[in-house]
């Protein structure tokens, strides 16, 4: 995995709106645990990618500190075949000076070979070492994500838990209001009422139906009175008032 394609799937990730994200989702839960997922492979993936970058810098400092050693080492070289040259000139062995000078010309070169790899070296040092102080940082902020992320999907499914409980007693209350019992008790007792006012109707007619039949007797009683008088005036009985 390239640097550049670290770097993109890091600052991705780290700026990806969460909040957004959950209110354009059908299922946030769902999408949330999905994120999760994600980041979770992606931070595996990126600390994989980082310790293969971190191992690649490591050798090229540890290849880098090398040259300087090699470096010294041919400038110490070169310092000896020097000195032993003089020594050889002084005691008058021409031949043999001009050999070590040259032998210190040999190392001089050397030596200015390694400093050269080395200070070559240094540019791309710099740039690793700066990629992989980002990558960190870029891991810790996806790792700080993560945690986000769990703690969002957390308080969010419990939110939706307090929430769907929430709806049911609104339904319940709703369907209790829509089917009241008390109007139908309600219906129920006028109902009754009615039956009561009938019955209170009904024994009223009949007390007076009652009333009107003892009537009937007394007008009875005195119709036969008057054919008792009338039945003693005709037998001669009856006396006409002085």
């Amino acid at each position: 995995m390239s640097k550049q394609s670290i770097f993109g799937r890091i600052s991705t990730l780290i700026r990806a709106n969460v909040n957004a994200m959950i209110d354009q989702a059908e299922d946030p839960e769902k999408m949330l645990d999905q994120l999760i997922r994600d980041f979770t492979n992606n931070i595996a993936d990126a600390e994989a990618a980082i310790a293969e970058t971190i191992g690649n810098l490591r050798l090229l400092e540890r290849d880098h500190a090398e040259d300087i050693q090699t470096a010294k080492e041919w400038g110490n070289k070169a310092i000896a075949a020097s000195r032993k040259a003089d020594e050889m000139r002084a005691s008058g062995d021409t031949a043999g000076a001009d050999k070590f000078d040259n032998l210190a010309k040999i190392a001089l070169q050397r030596q200015i070979s390694e400093e050269k790899d080395a200070k070559d070296a240094e540019p791309q040092i710099a740039s690793q070492t700066e990629t992989v102080e980002k990558l960190k940082a870029g891991l810790t902020g996806m790792k700080q994500k993560l945690v986000d992320l769990k703690t969002k999907r957390d308080q969010l499914v419990a939110r939706a838990k307090t929430a769907e409980a929430q709806n049911k007693v609104h339904d319940a209350v709703k369907s209790i209001n829509v089917m009241d019992p008390t109007s139908d008790l309600g219906r129920f007792e006028e109902k009754v009422r009615r039956q009561e006012a009938l019955a209170t109707g009904k024994a009223e007619i009949a007390a007076s139906s009652l009333d009107s039949q003892f009537e009937a007797l007394d007008d009875m009683g005195e119709l036969t009175e008057v054919e008792a008088r009338l039945a003693a005036l005709k037998t001669g009985q009856g006396e006409l008032a002085s």
